[in-house]
């Protein structure tokens, strides 16, 4: 059992539509760690997003964003809804999680695709081609064409208009992206696969030639191939399983974490995680979110998956915290309770028993104490 000789510090997002009713699952969890496992979380709740524009008329506050400077670990739900729809880019939702990742530096997405063996037949792939996929997808998040500069939309004069978006990494962005994932690799299958368009793109050319560069010069005992990302789009559809962890940047990471979630059957099964650099302490800030969206059509109706939100405090216990072993005990508490058949609307199959968001929790924390029992 691990214990905790200083409080867990923990901030916890909620955020807009499912976002709520996902994170009192999470918070169900710290309970039950708190009085089985004996370990003391520091847990603080704000708005960000959508909640935020209607209480504060920002989709972050400042002091929100000192939160999430000071705390350990930032768990966040979902941001967005058709509410605020005509706001004008940087005053909406989503501009409260971009700030998050831009301030606090979150420079790798580290997004898992695993197949559950009692999902194989919820992908929209055939059995053979998804079983026992696992798939790390490491995305650079702070770079690239969503905040290079110049960027804007501007007025040419006769009806005319330009939208112009700026693709621009350095070699210190690409690099420290790329240590990311060869690290991972060294802890699973020692594959890398750097995805890029380095045939049409100079950042392309450069992504590839850095990464062989810190390939070389650090990590030659992990196996590293290039593909471009068109190529790989392809391949993850084709042959998923060749692939063990893919880095790429920001655009293409966007565009492939998503084909990679659907491979498993459900995109409200899958966690993420956005990591900084290591500090002096070699602490890392990080923001661990589920990769589905905040769902308003299904919010309030206590009907959505709860397990990308569980899944991703999972990642933070591993990966802030060091409770490997709590991590691990949630994730085979996850595993279990899928076995028996247990669903939600959003991976019901023939023959399932369909549950509710509090019910799945409660199953699974009733898990959690069989497999902790004696």
């Amino acid at each position: 059992m691990a214990s905790a000789s200083q409080p867990y510090s923990l901030l916890l997002l909620p955020g807009d539509g499912i976002g709520p009713e996902v994170m009192r699952q999470v918070r169900r969890v710290i309970d039950w760690l708190a009085k089985k496992r004996g370990l003391e979380f520091k847990v603080e709740e704000a708005l960000v997003g959508g909640a935020s524009i209607d209480a504060h008329g920002v989709p972050l506050t400042d002091a929100v964003m000192a939160k999430a400077h000071a705390a350990d670990a930032v768990l966040l739900a979902a941001v967005g809804g058709p509410k605020w729809d005509g706001l004008t880019f940087e005053k909406r939702p989503e501009a409260g999680l971009l700030r998050l990742r831009k301030e606090m530096d979150l420079f790798a997405n580290l997004r898992p695709a695993v197949v559950f063996d009692a999902l194989v037949d919820a992908s929209t792939l055939k059995p053979e081609v998804v079983r026992g996929l696992d798939i790390m997808i490491v995305r650079e998040l702070t770079g690239g064409v969503y905040f290079g500069e110049p960027r804007g939309i501007e007025d040419l004069g006769n009806g005319q208009r330009r939208g112009i978006n700026t693709q621009v990494y350095t070699t210190d962005e690409i690099r420290r992206v790329a240590r990311i994932a060869f690290e991972l690799a060294r802890g699973r299958g020692n594959k890398v696969c750097s995805t890029e368009k380095s045939n049409v793109m100079e950042s392309g050319l450069l992504w590839r030639q850095e990464v062989t560069a810190v390939h070389k010069a650090e990590y030659p005992d992990v196996e590293l191939s290039h593909m471009l990302a068109d190529a790989c789009a392809m391949q993850l559809v084709r042959n998923p399983k060749q692939f063990d962890v893919i880095v790429t940047d920001n655009l293409f990471g966007d565009m492939l974490s998503d084909e990679a979630a659907m491979l498993t059957g459900s995109i409200g099964m899958l966690p993420s995680a956005s990591l900084g650099a290591p500090d002096a302490n070699g602490k890392r800030k990080a923001l661990y979110e589920p990769v589905h969206g905040s769902a308003p059509d299904i919010a309030g109706r206590d009907i959505a998956n709860p397990i990308a939100m569980l899944l991703s405090f999972g990642m933070a216990l591993r990966w802030s915290f060091g409770l490997h072993e709590e991590a691990t005990l949630l994730e085979q508490a996850v595993q279990n309770v899928l076995n028996t058949g247990m669903r939600t609307g959003d991976i019901m199959q023939p023959g399932m028993a369909k549950c509710s968001t509090s019910v799945m929790a409660d199953t699974i924390l009733r898990e959690m104490d069989k497999l902790t029992a004696g």
